[in-house]
């Protein structure tokens, strides 16, 4: 069972690792140095930013310095003065070689790896991050570029389950819900049904919320909802159809960022 989430992993890391070297071939000069949803980093930004982290899980840095969520700026200061067809060139070599590892077995996917945003795990169950983190910042450089696309398939399902795994969390722990509050977030392809029980633990609530209304309905777009988890708009900026407790539901949306 692992080994086939472990694969499907690579698969969604795969997809969307070629999608966003396709995409450079888009691009015009002027392109590369739009400014992204990502604060101070164009274009091309993005793109060292993942060939840096790339190379470094390769064994390739040319340093000695780790990669965490604390110095995500490393790799993009390194090649600020480089031109994009350099860097594109490095990242399509990069990409190449970090898929012919992954599948070839010389990656050991059970192995035990502390992840350069923190928790230890898997390097199997790592890949599924890492395949959000690609995706996330493709769509940075897509709306940035005005080439919007990539946004279902291999690599959008991994994103998803890590962005929906965390609302549980949200709206326990960080909007603070009362015991049987519930919330449903909704897309125009997904529903989640959040609720808390007595002992003040949210889950998951299987099927149809029945008759009564939930405490909190909220209403977007798969890009929103992707948009927030990623921090990449606020909940008070995004475009958002709410129903019911208005307070909550603040509450909700300003906490669902998850990522650095």
């Amino acid at each position: 069972m692992a080994e086939t989430t472990w694969r499907a992993n690579i698969d969604g890391f795969e997809q969307t690792a070629r999608s966003v070297v396709a995409l450079a071939g888009e691009l015009t000069t002027a392109d590369w140095d739009r400014p992204t949803e990502c604060p101070g980093w164009s274009v091309k930004d993005q793109y060292s930013h993942i060939l840096g982290i790339e190379r470094w899980l390769l064994g390739d840095a040319d340093d000695d310095e780790a990669r965490t969520s604390a110095n995500t700026e490393f790799d993009v200061e390194a090649r600020r003065a480089d031109p994009p067809g350099e860097i594109l060139g490095d990242l399509r070599d990069v990409i190449d070689r970090r898929v012919a590892a992954l599948r070839s077995g010389a990656v050991d996917l059970a192995e035990v790896v502390t992840t350069p945003f923190g928790p230890t795990m898997a390097y199997g169950d790592f890949m599924r991050h890492r395949a959000f983190d690609v995706w996330m910042h493709e769509q940075d450089v897509r709306r940035a570029a005005g080439r919007p696309g990539n946004l279902d398939g291999p690599a959008a399902d991994c994103s998803r389950s890590i962005l929906e795994g965390a609302l549980p969390y949200v709206v326990g722990k960080r909007a603070a819900a009362e015991p049987g509050q519930a919330v449903v977030v909704e897309t125009p392809e997904h529903r989640w049904s959040v609720v808390v029980g007595a002992d003040r633990r949210a889950r998951f609530q299987d099927g149809p919320d029945g008759e009564a209304e939930p405490t909190v309905r909220l209403r977007m777009t798969w890009e929103t909802f992707f948009r927030l988890g990623g921090g990449r708009v606020t909940g008070d900026e995004a475009d958002v159809e709410v129903g019911g407790d208005h307070d909550l539901a603040r509450r909700v949306l300003a906490g669902m960022a998850i990522t650095p």
